[in-house]
């Protein structure tokens, strides 16, 4: 009888044994389940987040644009005036020199509101016959919007100048364009082949410590374009 007692007792065990590693196995099967589900879960969040970052640095993208197109319209003259700016000059000369940028490009401007569109070009080590020795300056036609209703070839009076900023006189250069020159018809790219001054500033009067035409690492030139007729 206790025989009997003591094999119904093992079988029990055994019962709930297996009961207990079936049970497991079903816990441990759900527990994958969670783990998959909140896996899904996180790469779906994660897209989300994803695409919300593209769509705010689009939306960056267009406001940037905005602004500089706004700031552009604000500067832009269009009085035949260009009055450029150059700050952090000695790093742009370096650049010059070493050949990283060998010339630069101003800002846009206009004869007037509905005129010629134009811009400068400055190689600070020069181009050309004065490479090494002098600042080359250039003037550029650039494609217009109302460029069908103007006259060409382009006839106006171009002048440059290097601005003083103490007591010595400006430096310019003024010339009329050759109306047989490709630089000054009526603009099939973007821009027209530069024309101007190679030996425009001699690099010697910028060397100077106590040069009137670099202060504060800034420079300051400017472009008259004036009616020739």
């Amino acid at each position: 009888m206790e025989l009997s007692r003591d094999k119904i007792h093992i079988q029990q065990c055994q019962k709930n044994c297996n009961d207990h590693k079936q049970q497991k196995a079903l816990t441990s099967d759900e527990s994958r389940g969670d783990n998959v589900y909140i896996e899904e879960q996180v790469r779906a969040l994660l897209k989300r987040i994803e695409k919300q970052t593209e769509i705010l640095a689009r939306q960056d993208a267009v406001l940037v644009c905005q602004s500089l197109r706004i700031q552009s319209l604000e500067s832009t003259s269009y009085n035949g005036i260009l009055v450029w700016k150059i700050s952090g000059f000695a790093k742009k000369i370096h650049e010059a020199v070493t050949g990283q940028t060998p010339s630069i490009y101003s800002q846009f401007f206009f004869t007037s509101r509905f005129g010629y569109k134009m811009c400068a070009r400055v190689y600070l080590n020069g181009d050309g016959i004065g490479k090494g020795t002098h600042v080359s300056l250039f003037f550029v036609i650039m494609k217009g919007e109302f460029d069908a209703i103007l006259q060409w070839p382009f006839r106006q009076k171009v002048t440059f100048l290097w601005l003083s900023q103490g007591n010595r006189d400006d430096i310019s250069h003024t010339f009329r364009p050759d109306q047989f020159s490709a630089s000054f018809v009526r603009p099939k790219q973007d821009m027209n082949v530069a024309s101007g001054c190679p030996l425009f500033m001699p690099l010697q009067l910028l060397a100077d410590a106590d040069s009137m035409y670099v202060k504060n690492d800034t420079v300051y030139l400017k472009v008259l374009v004036e009616d020739s007729r």
